[in-house]
């Protein structure tokens, strides 16, 4: 009878420690790699070279791990050890001490050069929590400390991988193969976190739909985002690619996740825009609520012509008189010019230059039909110009009163009634009975772009033909009418 082969037995770990010129991985570079190979109980190998950083090396970081400037002036660029690196560490467990940190710094270094890195990541830290739960404090000191290791040359590539490598066989001997093993197989298993978060985070989020939320120390809101998959959306932030210095520097700042669960994508959207834009989340920039929203509308001057003016107040009972939302008067102004420039309108009537006596600027160029003259036939005019804005023009509220758009969710069980006024997200209710008792008079809400983009595909988009599959339309409950017009507004 064979004995079990285990992955201490059979797989080979690569305990491996980088020095950086710093600790972001998006401008810093590597200046020095070690690795020792492990495999059965017997180190198997080991690889280890400085790097030059393409970027001077701080004082700071000269005194911190004694690489100077000097040392690695004519060592290999990263692209020239890239092809043996890769060789190295292929098939391996890639081990390290904060594996996010080193393991982000090779990927980063391997994405310059186009080219994916990839590996099964152990970090000595996580292990560390999973096996010696009493203990608070898991950083290299600590752990040469407390399990009487011997002192190396920390801060330099090879000392610390001695130290990892120490504690590995130390843990190892102290707990016994079996419960060692089963640590390990359990964080090969788990997503990597931050190291601030509790190790079962993801074990409390939902796998439905929801929004879910970032916050800091001090309780700082960092970031909101939404999924049809909460957990899996979640993890995803925590997998170790740092693509950009925003998201690295969310990991770190990161203390604690809280979501909200809701019954579909269409109620996540809308909750995650709304979050935005009320809470303010430091590293959300995209949704932020627009300060100056505007719109153009067209009304007749005296002589009959129509003339485009700026709005500022949004009336949602009106919007079929509105063309175009903008977040700026800089973009309105800006589709204006685009509109004379294609149709040959008056600049003047557009309100592109202050009215005067005489004819608009375009006029003298031969770009405008003379309307600002008088010599351009009203009626004509005034087609070209409905013609020109027609496929700005906002869409009408095309029922009666609100409406409640039904969303479920089989798995959870879970019902919202998104009810909807006016291309506005006004409330969300959970049974059909909360219907009647509802009263929209008098609330508040703001017109807001987003969701109003966001509604017209949702309500007027899906149910056409996109050339594949036909989407599923939600089903829409029809409100009472409210009556009064003013009701909604912002």
């Amino acid at each position: 009878m064979t004995s079990k082969s285990t992955i201490l037995d059979t797989a080979t770990f690569a305990l491996l420690d980088i020095e950086t010129t710093g600790g972001n991985s998006s401008w810093d570079r590597i200046t020095e790699i070690g690795i020792r190979f492990w495999r059965a109980g017997e180190i198997v190998g080991e690889w280890q070279t400085l790097l030059n950083p393409e970027t001077r090396i701080s004082p700071f970081i000269e005194q911190l791990t004694g690489i100077s400037n000097d040392m690695v002036a004519e060592a290999p660029l990263f692209e020239e050890i890239a092809d043996d690196l890769e060789t190295q560490l292929k098939g391996t467990v890639f081990v390290a001490h904060n594996a996010r940190f080193d393991y982000g710094f090779i990927k980063a270094e391997y994405r310059r050069l186009g080219r994916l890195f990839s590996a099964k990541v152990l970090c000595t830290v996580k292990l560390s929590r999973r096996l010696y739960p009493e203990f608070r404090r898991h950083n290299m000191d600590a752990l040469i400390a407390r399990h009487g290791l011997a002192q190396v040359q920390r801060h330099r590539a090879m000392g610390d991988v001695s130290a990892m490598l120490a504690f590995f066989e130390h843990a190892r001997g102290e707990k016994g193969d079996e419960r060692f093993e089963n640590a390990i197989r359990e964080l090969l298993q788990c997503p990597s976190i931050p190291s601030h978060l509790p190790p079962d985070t993801l074990q409390d989020l939902p796998r439905g739909p929801g929004v879910y939320r970032f916050y800091g120390e001090k309780d700082v809101l960092l970031y909101v985002g939404k999924s049809t998959n909460i957990a899996q959306r979640v993890a995803s932030h925590f997998s170790g690619d740092h693509n950009s210095a925003r998201g690295v520097r969310i990991s770190e700042s990161l203390r604690r996740v809280e979501w909200t669960e809701t019954a579909g994508e269409l109620g996540a959207l809308l909750l995650e825009l709304q979050q935005i834009k009320t809470l303010k989340p430091m590293f959300n920039r995209r949704s932020r609520a627009a300060k100056n929203l505007v719109s153009i509308g067209l009304s007749e001057n005296d002589a009959g012509y129509l003339q485009a003016r700026l709005v500022r107040e949004i009336e949602p009972h009106r919007l079929g008189d509105y063309f175009g939302l903008f977040r700026s008067k800089r973009d309105a102004q800006r589709a204006l010019s685009g509109i004379m420039a294609k149709n040959e309108l008056c600049n003047k009537l557009l309100g592109l230059e202050p009215d005067h006596e005489g004819a608009c600027f375009q006029r003298a160029l031969g770009r405008c039909k003379g309307a600002c003259e008088g010599l351009e036939h009203v009626e004509r005019y005034n087609l070209r110009v409905q013609i020109a804005f027609h496929g700005l023009r906002l869409k009408t509220w095309p029922w009666k009163g609100p409406v409640g758009i039904v969303e479920e969710d089989v798995r959870s069980g879970r019902a919202d009634i998104l009810v909807v006024y006016n291309w506005m997200h006004v409330a969300t209710l959970h049974e059909e009975e909360e219907l009647h008792d509802l009263s929209l008079q008098g609330q508040a809400v703001t017109f807001d772009l987003d969701s109003y983009k966001l509604l017209i595909r949702a309500l007027m988009d899906r149910g056409s033909d996109t050339g594949n599959v036909r989407e599923k339309q939600p089903r829409v409950i029809e409100l009472p009418p409210i009556g009064e017009p003013d009701v909604l507004m912002p």
